[in-house]
């Protein structure tokens, strides 16, 4: 099996070095939907979007937690609901203060 895994690793990179575009990668630059990109990649952004990025975080690792307890909410009862109620409170805590510090406001 690991000879296998290796076979195809070196054939990957055989695939790759026939069908590379070009071997100068200075010559070969990224696109964004045929275009150039106007600004290097690495280009500072505005700090409202880093609080933003960790909202979203926030609601996504929420969602990460619920899908498991939505299979076993049933059969743990009343106590998995209330945790998951204290869960969603300490959510909101961090979602009245991102609004009062003006996250969410765009001016």
């Amino acid at each position: 099996m690991a000879g296998v895994a290796v076979a195809v690793v070196v054939g990957l990179y055989a695939v790759h070095r026939l069908a590379a575009v070009a071997a100068d990668p200075l010559r070969a630059g990224p696109f964004l939907s045929g275009v150039r990109p106007e600004q290097h990649a690495v280009s500072r952004f505005h700090v409202r979007w880093y609080v933003l990025t960790m909202l979203f975080l926030a609601f996504d690792i929420e969602m990460l937690f619920m899908y498991p307890w939505a299979l076993v909410v049933a059969q743990v009862g009343v106590k998995a609901v209330v945790e998951m109620f204290a869960f969603l409170a300490v959510l909101m805590a961090g979602v009245v203060y991102a609004w009062r510090e003006g996250v969410l406001r765009w001016s």
